[in-house]
């Protein structure tokens, strides 16, 4: 029997109208169901009973709609449904499944119809026909309804997104610059414990290629990090502009990290100290930043991780690297003088200054044989052209600038000193 003649269409009409005044009833099973089957859709307590009214306006539609045979061209998702679907979006739950709770409760519709005809006929015939018009009038109206959803859904993530993304870093603004802030919302806003160990870090591409996902490799790279360090749940991660970005490590109760290498040549990294709570969220992060400025002075030859810990005196006396620069070349002297030669003295006389003047431990670091390191550490005197025991923090310190910015701070091969003739050998 085809299921568009009268008497199918009247049949199923029937079975609406007698079905129509128990929509209540038909609603609430199909939401104790669909309740029941997607736990994600049960999370949020204060959203279920949109949920509710939702599965409540597509009952009644539907049952409209095959009673009085509406055309489906003038039938829009009910209000409640794209509220629903709104809501979900801003809940970060993904489309489908709403989509899997759209089948789900036209198959218990279909069930309560289909009870319905069998207790009103059987002739095999009409149950079949009618059910059939039941079956594809309820697609088509899920069918419709759907798109409807997934375009409100899709639009709404997007808005939903970049308002957060404003909003959240509104809130890091204000809590960088120690505005006074509720800390309970601030967490909701961020996504992010605040009451926790932080371990701020600034990720940045210096020639990011032009539309390229940098922002993509950035936020990957800092997840990595987070893993590989074994963090307590997600970073959080900010971006400043489309080739650089803040972030947060979240720490939990830790207030040290074994940080991982770089992942690539490509990204660099500057790192601050671990810090608790809203205080040390803001000190690392500053840190984090003082240790990039280190980083963006030492240049290409920089250090692909800069640690606020490894260059804290720089960071603090880094305002103006031409300052800097005459600074550490009128201490060093002729050691100063960017060259394979000097450049083995300096790390040489470095590691011989961090190992408190042991000739035996500095060789064993170094690899090298204890009467090369005396020969090293006294052709590097011979180019201060004094003792390391004189000045010895002012070269400690030189020696360290030297070290993280390289070229930046270090006299060109081939340029004379101020006043210094340059030692032999």
């Amino acid at each position: 029997m085809d299921p568009s003649r009268p008497s199918a269409v009247e049949s199923a009409s029937d079975v609406s109208a007698a079905l129509a005044p128990r929509t209540a009833e038909i609603s609430a099973d199909v939401y104790r169901l669909i309740v029941r089957d997607i736990p994600q859709l049960r999370d949020d307590k204060r959203v279920l009973t949109l949920l509710e009214a939702s599965v409540g306006e597509n009952v009644a539609t539907i049952l409209h709609v095959i009673q009085h045979g509406i055309d489906l061209d003038k039938v829009h998702a009910p209000a409640a449904a794209e509220e629903y679907a709104r809501r979900l979006a801003q809940r970060g739950v993904p489309i489908a499944a709403l989509l899997r709770a759209y089948r789900i409760g036209s198959a218990r519709f279909q069930d309560w119809c289909l009870q319905e005809l069998g207790r009103r006929t059987d002739n095999a015939a009409i149950i079949s026909a009618a059910g059939m018009r039941i079956a594809g009038v309820t697609a088509s109206y899920i069918d419709k309804v759907s798109e409807e959803l997934v375009t409100a859904h899709e639009l709404e993530r997007e808005n939903w997104l970049r308002n957060l993304s404003v909003a959240r870093a509104a809130r890091v603004r204000a809590l960088i610059r120690d505005e006074q802030v509720d800390v309970a919302s601030s967490e909701a806003v961020l996504g992010y414990r605040l009451r926790q160990h932080h371990l701020g870090v600034v990720a940045w591409v210096t020639d990011a290629p032009a539309g390229g996902d940098v922002l993509g490799r950035l936020e990957r790279a800092i997840a990595e990090m987070a893993a590989e360090a074994h963090c307590d749940g997600r970073p959080m991660f900010v971006p400043q502009d489309e080739s650089s970005a803040w972030a947060w490590l979240p720490l939990g109760g830790r207030s040290d990290i074994a940080l991982p290498g770089a992942s690539g040549e490509e990204i660099r990294f500057a790192v601050g100290e671990p810090a608790p709570g809203v205080p040390g969220f803001r000190r690392t992060h500053q840190q984090a930043l003082s240790a990039q400025a280190v980083a963006l002075a030492a240049g290409p030859s920089g250090q692909l991780v800069t640690t606020f810990g490894e260059v804290a005196p720089l960071a603090l006396m880094s305002g103006s690297i031409e300052l800097l620069r005459i600074w550490v070349t009128e201490t060093l002297g002729a050691l100063a003088d960017d060259d394979e030669h000097n450049a083995r003295l300096r790390d040489t006389l470095r590691v011989f200054l961090e190992e408190n003047g042991s000739y035996k431990t500095t060789a064993e670091r170094l690899t090298l044989h204890k009467n090369t390191v005396q020969y090293r550490v006294r052709k590097a005197e011979e180019s201060l052209r004094r003792p390391i025991s004189q000045d010895r923090l002012h070269i400690e310190l030189a020696l360290l600038a030297s070290q993280w910015l390289g070229h930046a701070v270090l006299r060109p091969a081939g340029e004379p000193g101020p006043g210094l003739p340059r030692p032999e050998g």
